[in-house]
């Protein structure tokens, strides 16, 4: 048995494109049916985002990721997506402590994300690991919550 917590976070390259690719839909499409709409992550760039050193994976093969962009006062994390063989085992916890490292790490006191409201399973994540609502805010077809967390 592979011991997924032993395993680190390093950032993509090219060839993880399609892994970041079939990571990425195969978490997020079973929200499909309950949102209505393709959830934006599934729609993203992916190769751009590699290319500009957005994303992040774990895992080998890879079976966990976040896709995240520093701004002036705060890291965005726009998507995580573990695949759905890998729930539970820890690889979600080890991206969110990663994405708490890379803030610290580019001098950011705080991090943002938000999710869909239908996503209510996030809704129960986030807070865990120190996330605060924010607002929830309708963006065309999105019903979003937004969160953050302040580092210490």
């Amino acid at each position: 048995m592979i011991d997924r917590t032993a395993q680190s976070v390093r950032a993509a390259v090219a060839a993880d494109v399609p892994a970041v690719q079939a990571v990425t839909d195969a978490a997020y499409q079973p929200y499909i049916a309950r949102i209505g709409v393709v959830p934006q992550p599934m729609e993203a760039d992916h190769a751009a985002n590699v290319a500009a050193g957005r994303v992040f994976v774990t895992g080998e093969p890879v079976d966990g990721l976040v896709v995240v962009e520093a701004f002036a006062d705060h890291l965005f994390l726009d998507s995580i997506a573990v695949r759905p063989d890998a729930h539970g085992t820890g690889v979600g916890r080890r991206l969110l402590r990663f994405v708490d490292t890379r803030a610290r790490e580019l001098g950011l006191g705080e991090i943002r994300l938000y999710t869909n409201a239908m996503m209510w399973e996030n809704q129960e994540i986030y807070p865990k690991f120190g996330y605060e609502i924010v607002e929830r805010r309708v963006d065309g077809p999105y019903d979003r919550i937004h969160y953050r967390k302040r580092l210490g």
